[in-house]
This record gives C-alpha cells, structure tokens and sequence, in this order.
C-alpha cells in the first residue's frame, strides 16, 4: 500500500490529537496555530499512519509527536524526517533537537544524521517549553541534536 506524507492543517486536528492520544502521547501545544508543524503519515484511503511534529523556537526545532502504526516500512520513516527537515529549513531553522529515553532508538537517530548533546548545550528558549521540562525531570533523557 502507498504511503503519503503531507503537512498537516486545522482540519486535522481533531483526528491528529486522537491519533496520539491513542499511542499515549500528551497533545499541550497542539492548536490551529502550530498544527503546521506536524506531518502526516497516510495509506492512500487517508487513514493516518504516522505523525512527526515540531515545536518552534526563533532558530531551532524541537522535535516531537512521532507516532508510526505497527508494520510500517522504515523507509516512509525515514522519508518522514527527511520531509520535517524540509520543514525546518524552509522555516529559516538552524537545526532540529529531539529527546528520548528509549537508549535502544540511538542508532536509527544516528542513522537520520542526529548526534548526541549534553544537556548544557539545548538552547535557553527550550526551557520555556512544557514538554523539554518534563522530559528534563525523566532521569535517563537523551538530547539529540541535527544540524541545517
């Protein structure tokens, strides 16, 4: 089955904040003013299979909200980040952040081009985000850092 990755829009936002409540994910921040920052994954019935979000800051992203439906093809991952880079750099961003406490997601994040940061190096305007806070309180982060 064909995959399609698209930008997500207001029109969405009802069945993106579903979608990721059902995976357990928290939807703070997701409104009509930053659901132009999610992706979404979609089999050619436009049933959503995946979704990749960001948080922007002035020069940076953070990453967020990704969400992919057992048995997709690591490549339309792959192409899904591929997409949010697009994002970033059409956004006029310098590079995209993402944190994680799954140590054994490492070498995919590699794989994408991400490299691991002290936490030190986060930029200061993430610490006004609800989500950077609560990951900061999780004893076993990992910050990843993708320069553009």
């Amino acid at each position: 089955m064909k995959a399609l990755i698209r930008r997500a829009n207001k029109q969405d936002l009802g069945s993106l904040r579903q979608f990721l409540s059902r995976a357990n994910l928290g939807t703070d921040g997701l409104t009509d003013e930053t659901i132009d920052y999610f992706l979404l994954l979609e089999n050619e019935d436009g049933t959503l299979k995946g979704s990749l979000g960001m948080e922007a800051f002035t020069e940076f992203g953070l990453l967020r909200s990704l969400v992919v439906t057992p048995g997709q093809a690591e490549k339309e991952i792959f192409v899904l980040f591929d997409q949010m880079v697009q994002l970033a750099k059409e956004k006029g961003m310098k590079g995209l952040f993402l944190a994680t406490n799954k140590s054994v997601a490492l070498p995919f994040f590699e794989i994408l081009g991400f490299q691991r940061v002290d936490r030190a190096e986060i930029p200061s305007e993430f610490y006004q985000s609800e989500h950077i806070r609560h990951v900061l309180n999780v004893d076993n982060s990992i910050f990843l850092k993708f320069s553009l």
